[in-house]
């Protein structure tokens, strides 16, 4: 544990405490009488009412699409599922002011809904329910669809053989087990939802906001940091409270459980239920991401004379309004670098992190395990501030180093890279490490043989997620990337904010990019992970 505690010491904690602090204290005085002169006001109660019902409505309607979803790719083979589980990931690598702008073009003034139909849905709150449901589905396909393509179909074969249901064998042998994952993909939405920016104030307008929107509007708008400082202190009051009812809902849940090779599990559906099933997933995945998804290219290809590639020809030539420093078509390199290092890192400290958790070795384990969630859940306007007013004295100065955008891109990944290893890692039957050991094989011996062949998959996927939201990560990023080397999201907002047709179809074109960079990275990924586990169970 001592590894992942200091990193989150030393790059999270620190930086969240010295915001709260500059807002709460000032001459050396702490200001604790504004929490209840800040919470009383009726538009803050407002935003807090808000935030907490479009979370719940969020996160239940993803689920309710999502996990058929997760049960198609677990346990049905057919033609293009690489492909298809690609494309459904990619939402979520996408920066968030992308999904906002993707769904304005969709069903907003001018959108292809009101161009079809007249149908508008920006400034509701259909339109950032949808769009959440677009951005957190690969979470939930992802993190309980992995595990699901390991469980042994035979145990509920079993159970069906003893005279259940089907309906009881998947409720009394399989939901137990997909229990974990299930509350981890939960608890994952809920906060992505939770602190949802750009989507709410892209589709939203002044119509709604949350606590992400108006931690952002009364520091950098108004610059009241003491009301920042109380509404942070809320979120993160709040976050904890899920957590650690979410820790110890899960670990009441945790069972051993057989885990097999993906591809002993998945055949080609049966049945005109299954075929069913299997269309109306199809159909889901079409309309919800694909058509946003096909809106966004269309729109980097469409100029003020016609369809042509004249907005990704400008993305090589130098800005003239000098914002950037460097060609745009820069900025795609300098996010796999910065992604590639992210994942790295956010690997050895979630790997570490999941294999302390693993021990189950009392209450600070447990409360560790909450903590490591808490950056999903805490503005990154906070954090991306904390990191300039904190990282930029010695033994930290990193304010001019490169390092600090990986280091921020991190923290994000480290809860995808824990909540994606432990259940395969807490499901191996403690009997197989002490078989081990009896047979003289040492701790590390025992780990690689018993642990790793069954939590490499988990590994693979967790890698994946990662550098998928490396790529995507704006909130913290954009306050601390350099001039000289800006980050694909960062460049995209920016051009974003800039008027005039030009900056808008470059900014569609740079999208388009990050969408096919992004698709090809998981391709690569699927086929590296279906490679690597197909022979080692």
């Amino acid at each position: 544990m001592a590894v992942p505690v200091a990193f989150f010491a030393l790059f999270f904690a620190w930086p969240v405490v010295s915001i709260v602090e500059r807002g709460l204290r000032v001459d050396e005085v702490w200001q604790f009488g504004r929490f209840g002169e800040t919470l009383s006001r009726p538009e803050i109660l407002d935003v807090l009412w808000f935030t907490l019902w479009q979370a719940l409505a969020s996160t239940g309607l993803t689920l309710l699409i999502a996990l058929p979803g997760a049960y198609v790719f677990a346990r049905f083979e057919f033609r293009g599922k690489v492909l298809l589980r690609a494309v459904v990931t990619v939402p979520f690598v996408m920066p968030t002011v992308m999904v906002g702008t993707a769904f304005l073009a969709l069903v907003g003034r001018g959108g292809l809904l009101d161009e079809l139909w007249g149908v508008r849905l920006d400034t509701t709150v259909w339109a950032i329910l949808i769009a959440h449901v677009f951005f957190n589905y690969a979470v939930v396909v992802r993190t309980v669809g992995g595990l699901w393509a390991q469980l042994d179909p035979r145990q509920e074969e079993a159970a069906r053989v003893l005279g259940a249901s089907r309906w009881r064998a998947w409720r009394t042998v399989t939901l137990p087990a997909l229990a974990p994952s299930v509350a981890a993909a939960t608890l994952m939405v809920f906060l992505f939802t939770a602190s949802s920016f750009a989507v709410v104030q892209i589709l939203g307008g002044s119509t709604y906001s949350t606590l992400e929107t108006e931690i952002y509007r009364q520091t950098v708008v108004r610059f009241d940091l003491t009301t920042a400082a109380v509404l942070t202190v809320v979120q993160f009051v709040a976050v904890g409270v899920v957590l650690a009812v979410h820790a110890r809902t899960v670990r009441r849940r945790e069972t051993a459980l057989r885990l097999v090779a993906p591809e002993e599990t998945a055949r080609r559906p049966r049945g005109i239920g299954q075929w069913a099933l299997f269309a109306t997933v199809l159909l889901s995945v079409v309309l919800l991401i694909v058509l946003p998804l096909g809106v966004l290219v269309e729109r980097s290809f469409a100029t003020s004379h016609g369809y042509g590639l004249d907005y990704y020809r400008a993305l090589q030539t130098p800005d003239p309004s000098g914002t950037f420093l460097v060609p745009l078509l820069d900025t795609i390199g300098n996010s796999l670098r910065y992604a590639v290092v992210a994942t790295l890192i956010a690997l050895v400290i979630g790997g570490l992190a999941a294999a302390a958790l693993t021990r189950r070795a009392g209450r600070l384990v447990r409360g560790f395990d909450a903590l490591l969630m808490l950056p999903l859940g805490v503005s990154a306007v906070t954090v991306g501030f904390g990191f300039l007013i904190t990282l930029d004295e010695p033994p930290f100065d990193l304010r001019a180093s490169w390092i600090l955008v990986p280091l921020a891109q991190a923290l994000v990944g480290v809860p995808f890279v824990v909540r994606m290893m432990l259940p395969v890692l807490r499901a191996v039957d403690e009997r197989l490490r002490e078989a081990a050991a009896v047979l003289g094989a040492s701790p590390w011996r025992a780990w690689r043989e018993v642990d790793l062949p069954l939590v490499r998959r988990a590994l693979l996927i967790a890698a994946g997620f990662a550098f998928a939201v490396s790529l995507g990560e704006f909130g913290a990023t954009v306050f601390i990337a350099r001039p000289d080397s800006p980050t694909l999201p960062v460049a995209v907002a920016r051009l974003l904010g800039r008027p005039g047709e030009l900056n808008y179809g470059q900014a569609m074109a740079l999208s388009t990019i990050l969408m096919v960079v992004c698709a090809v990275s998981l391709l690569l990924l699927e086929r590296l992970r279906t490679e690597r586990t197909s022979g080692e169970f």
